[in-house]
């Protein structure tokens, strides 16, 4: 049996170029559809193409000679066609005695093809067993074969990349995307500047984000295009205009106005910005290494988490920390961020209902900068304090969340508390009403927090060194401690206090400086 192209990993992975030709299939396809295409849709469409159009080669070569077998006998002057040189055609020219004591008497057949000068032999007449000794009259070498189907579930996803590349530079068949889907830009409905003014006009009414159908419905379009197709035009259009913004998933496009997003959506505050700087992971304890993944940071590497994470869960507890206590966020961990809306919008609106009150607050999914906006105000009605167990659980609805925290009964707590002192932070303990859940370790407050603010802005600014900060810090956190030790975690949420960092470099510090020695359970002393 001779394998077709189309019917090999090496054709769909290597040898595949995609051409003019092809781009002029899939326009003429999107064309007689009328409606967008996913890219999906359209790389099937191709593979169907391809294989449609070698079928069609090897029928038209099978026609015009003979199929060569090796058992055939054959004629001076005849055509045949041989199916494993790629279905070339030759002529016969002569044909003579073969000879091989291993075989009965056979013959030889020369042959010319076409193009080529000289003469080739092949056996003829040989009374042997051969793969080439096929039956019927050709249309068997196409019997058998992958279908198109399983031919896009083996090699889809190379082919997904080689078109979309293709289709981004074929800016002259006009084709143009929204999300996934592709369609032409001659098909598109007129949408002007009257249409826009009106979307931004009904958005600003509602107030909240609504769907391209919805809008639809208020532009009215006089078109004959189907739904999808209008869809499709509208989405486009919006996105090309700065005042509109798609803040729903890519499965449920919503569209906002920009000027009615909280900053905080739309830059990421300062408060949560990280730089990475250089530091060896290798030097890290073990034991540091188990609380890196127990205080589970968005700014560290999801490597680290494990594999464990790609779990779907349902709800889920962290930790909260300076920045996202200061902001009003919830961090995006890989655990966290699984909990959420997925898209490859910059921000997705979502709302937040209270879990003690029931009271509903939007919120803001910021997934290039692994935050959640919008429960500054929360935090300081429930006298949320750094350190404290929060509690985020899915609802029916994958665009609504609730947010809670592990209530006790309130009752004045010794707490670590912030202090600015000539310049330098402090910290110095004191009694403070708590009425929830929290880690011992990273539990902090602060009096008055302009002046931490103006002494984060110094550290930023300067942009002070991790371990000049951890120098300064970790004596003044050994001050509260009759043994003179500071647990890593403890470290690790003061210093977030001025510099937003993650554990792995501080942690570094701690294993790679002279100056600091473990004791045990996670705590560490400092060496003058």
């Amino acid at each position: 049996m001779i394998q077709l192209k189309t019917q090999t990993a090496e054709y769909w992975q290597e040898d595949l170029v995609i051409d003019d030709q092809d781009l002029e299939h899939l326009y003429a396809w999107i064309l007689e559809s009328s409606v967008p295409q996913t890219l999906d849709q359209l790389v099937l469409a191709l593979i169907e193409w391809r294989c449609r159009g070698e079928e069609a080669t090897i029928k038209a070569e099978l026609e015009k000679g003979e199929l060569y077998r090796p058992r055939d006998s054959y004629e001076v002057g005849q055509p045949i066609v041989f199916p494993a040189l790629g279905y070339a055609l030759a002529t016969v020219t002569g044909v003579r005695p073969g000879y091989n004591p291993q075989y009965d008497p056979f013959k030889v057949i020369q042959v010319r093809f076409e193009g080529e000068e000289g003469i080739r032999e092949f056996a003829a007449e040989l009374n042997h067993p051969h793969k080439l000794n096929i039956e019927g009259n050709g249309s068997e070498l196409l019997a058998g074969k992958l279908s198109p189907g399983a031919l896009y579930a083996a090699y889809g996803s190379q082919v997904r990349q080689k078109l979309e590349g293709r289709l981004q530079t074929g800016t002259s068949w006009e084709f143009v995307k929204f999300g996934d889907e592709w369609f032409l830009k001659g098909l598109m409905a007129g949408i002007h500047v009257g249409h826009l003014n009106i979307a931004e006009a009904a958005l600003d009414v509602k107030g909240t984000p609504l769907s391209p159908e919805e809008l639809l419905k208020v532009l009215e379009l006089s078109t004959d295009l189907d739904q999808p197709a209008q869809v499709f035009s509208l989405n486009y259009a919006l996105r090309g205009d700065n005042r509109f913004d798609d803040v729903g998933t890519d499965d449920n496009i919503l569209w906002f106005l920009r000027r009615l997003e909280p900053p905080e959506a739309i830059h990421p505050p300062r408060r949560l910005q990280y730089s990475p700087q250089p530091y060896s992971r290798e030097k890290i304890s073990d034991e540091l290494l188990e609380l890196e993944r127990e205080i589970e940071d968005e700014a560290t590497e999801p490597a680290v988490f494990g594999l464990y994470l790609q779990k779907p869960i349902y709800t889920a507890i962290f930790n909260l920390t300076y920045p996202h206590y200061r902001v009003g966020t919830i961090p995006l961990t890989p655990r966290l961020a699984a909990l959420f809306p997925q898209s490859s919008t910059q921000r997705t609106r979502i709302t937040i209902i209270d879990g003690r009150s029931g009271q509903r607050m939007t919120g803001w999914v910021v997934h290039q900068h692994k935050y959640v906006y919008g429960l500054d105000k929360w935090y300081g009605e429930h006298n949320i304090p750094v350190g404290a167990y929060i509690k985020i659980e899915q609802t029916k609805d994958p665009l609504t969340f609730i947010v809670d925290y592990e209530p006790r009964r309130m009752k004045r707590e010794w707490t670590r508390v912030a202090k600015v002192v000539e310049g330098k932070l402090t910290f110095e303990m004191q009694k403070r009403p708590i009425g929830c859940q929290y880690d011992e370790l990273m539990i902090l407050g602060e009096n008055k927090p302009v002046e931490v603010d103006s002494l984060w802005v110094a550290a930023d600014e300067t942009e002070k060194p991790i371990s000049e900060l951890i120098r300064e810090v970790f004596p003044e956190l050994a001050k509260l401690s009759p043994q003179g030790t500071v647990h890593a975690k403890t470290l690790y949420s003061a210093i977030n206090v001025v510099k937003r960092c993650p554990p792995g470099p501080i942690f570094a510090e701690l294993c790679t400086q002279d100056c600091f020695n473990s004791v045990g359970g996670g705590y560490w002393m400092m060496t003058t």
